[in-house]
């Protein structure tokens, strides 16, 4: 079989230089925008506290207002004024809410292009392990994803260090001084795990792991090209077992360090599958499109129609399964008659910016490709598959923009440019990184055992 070389070329290069340019424009007005709104609300703010200190007031009324005062303090966790120094210091360092979402923003993405990345080497080691033909013609694929995983590890690490305090509350130490009203008691609770030191050690060990244990899978890959024989299948096979057990334990624990410790109080015992789900329909549904975009443009003839309509079945299959998580997550609660617990859903529902995008998010990530890809013929039609996966990858964003943006901004969250803006400039950057890797290695693995099945692979 004929190697087959995918080319970078410089109009694909320059087509992710205009949707980087387009996002750094975006964001740029997003930036002005949300900076204005917040200078507006706060000048609006001190005005109305101008406003009250200069209206007469009679001692019944001060009475009331320092005991409703005193209750919200209470309510919302926040010390009172003249606690101590410290407290004090920590809520000086809490920044403008247009810088909060920022940082907000940056998290979003990088989870989502992380998980896409780590998910791109799951993909590759699953074929390996369960022994799978069909898809040795498309494996180089999800692999050229994986190249993401130093620049994702890099970019949360340094985040985590910029606005961590923003992100995630839990890294406050006013919240761990008893004896104050500031003092949190379930938070102080989770310090022998959740604290920055053990926090950043297991960021670093799991990015570690998971990208070597990458590059051994690609090394190998392309040495079984040269030297053909199945030799290097059967330890690519065993590598990716080890690949497969370590992310079992890590993909769970790395949901809850980065996303689910957001909303330190509550807690779910499904949120890693969740988090696991909505990366895998994201990965599947990238890989899905790749494929279809480069067939279309010359490449992969090795991949028949069979391939694309088993790929349409995975991302059918699991936007269903994704669902079922989805709808588990508060079943689980409501059946457990835990009320307490239901404070997630409604920070999402209630809320005037999250509501719309709950019900969005059902709608892109279960409805559209359930009802599109429930005849049999629309996932072996590449416009339907192209349509599809575009819809899926936008829905999963907005599922990590639900995960993440509400728990950080509260009340102050909102969808404008800046979002649109900040996802444009970490997709181009995604792309260029995985098409130039895609570019480096021959694009069909040859040597592959099971490449003369994946080229007769029909679905009748």
């Amino acid at each position: 079989m004929a190697e087959e070389q995918f080319q970078f070329t410089s109009k694909a290069k320059k087509t992710i230089s205009i949707i980087a340019i387009v996002g750094v424009v975006l964001l740029g007005l997003g930036i002005f925008f949300t900076a204005s709104d917040s200078g507006h609300s706060e000048q609006s703010g001190h005005q109305t506290e101008d406003t009250m200190d200069n209206l007469p007031v009679v001692a019944d009324d001060l009475e009331d207002a320092h005991a409703t005062e005193d209750i919200d303090q209470k309510h919302f966790g926040e010390p009172e004024h003249g606690e101590g120094e410290h407290a004090g210091a920590e809520h000086g360092e809490e920044h403008a809410s247009w810088l909060k979402r920022i940082y907000a923003n940056l998290w979003i993405n990088n989870m989502y292009f992380v998980g896409l990345a780590l998910l791109g080497v799951f993909f590759v080691a699953i074929q390996y392990v369960s022994q799978a033909g069909w898809s040795a013609s498309l494996i180089r694929i999800p692999m050229s994803f994986s190249s993401w995983l130093p620049i994702g590890g890099a970019l949360t690490l340094l985040i985590f260090l910029l606005g961590g305090h923003d992100i995630f509350h839990w890294t406050h130490d006013y919240l761990y001084v008893e004896g104050t009203d500031a003092y949190d008691e379930i938070i102080a609770g989770k310090r022998g795990y959740l604290n920055t030191p053990f926090f950043i050690g297991r960021m670093i060990v799991y990015f570690a792991v998971w990208y070597l244990m990458f590059r051994f899978i690609r090394k190998k890959s392309l040495e079984e090209d040269l030297k053909g024989g199945q030799d290097y299948f059967f330890r690519l096979r065993a590598l990716s077992a080890i690949f497969i057990v370590f992310f079992a334990v890590t993909s769970s624990t790395a949901a809850w360090d980065w996303i689910l410790s957001i909303d330190t109080h509550w807690f779910s015992t499904m949120f890693g599958w969740y988090v696991f789900a909505s990366w895998w329909v994201t990965a599947l549904a990238a890989i899905t499109l790749v494929t279809v975009i480069l067939k279309e443009n010359g490449y992969l003839k090795i991949v028949t129609t069979g391939v694309l309509h088993d790929l349409g079945k995975f991302v059918f299959a699991f936007s269903i399964f994704w669902t079922y998580i989805w709808f588990s997550q508060f079943m689980l609660i409501y059946y457990s008659n835990m009320p307490e617990e239901t404070i997630y859903f409604i920070e999402r529902l209630s809320s005037d910016h999250y509501s719309k995008v709950f019900f969005v998010n059902l709608i892109l990530n279960f409805f559209f490709p359930f009802l599109v890809f429930m005849p049999r013929d629309s996932k072996r039609h590449t416009v339907f598959l192209k349509i599809v996966t575009i819809i899926v990858l936008i829905g999963h964003w907005f599922d990590f923009y639900l995960m993440i943006t509400p728990g950080v901004m509260k009340e102050d969250g909102g969808f404008g440019f800046l979002e649109i803006g900040m996802a444009l400039i970490f997709g181009a950057a995604f792309l260029f990184v995985a098409l130039r890797s895609l570019s480096k290695i021959p694009l069909v693995a040859k040597n592959h055992p099971m490449i003369e099945e994946a080229k007769h692979h029909h679905v009748f």
